[in-house]
């Protein structure tokens, strides 16, 4: 199973890597939309940073969705509401704050590597 990373956070994306690759899973981090449309795995998760400077969300979702059967998963700030909202319309298959997706990538990250879009 593999999970892409689309975040040019270089400290979030060496935690995601790390625990991605603790659970035996294949990771990559991409910077900009488009590098993840590029790199997006067949299966597994696309791990989104919503924040993510340039991002055109719906775009990126046809993107990978073109080639890809992996869950998209979008973070982003619990204060913006509108944007995690907008996020799970644009076609997210899973949409949290970013304090959420920290608490629980330990836990579920193979969990969410398993999933597929939907």
């Amino acid at each position: 199973m593999s999970v892409l990373i689309v975040c040019d956070d270089l400290m979030f994306t060496s935690k995601v890597t790390a625990t991605a690759r603790a659970h035996g899973l294949t990771a990559a981090v991409a910077r900009t939309p488009a590098d993840a449309a590029r790199k997006a795995p067949p299966a597994g998760c696309v791990i989104v940073d919503l924040h993510l400077p340039g991002l055109d969300l719906p775009q990126l979702l046809a993107d990978l969705r073109a080639g890809s059967r992996a869950a998209v998963i979008g973070f982003g700030s619990h204060v913006d509401v509108e944007m995690l909202k907008a996020a799970r319309a644009a076609g997210c298959d899973r949409v949290m704050p970013r304090s959420q997706f920290v608490k629980e990538l330990e836990a579920k990250l193979p969990e969410w590597a398993a999933q597929t879009a939907s």
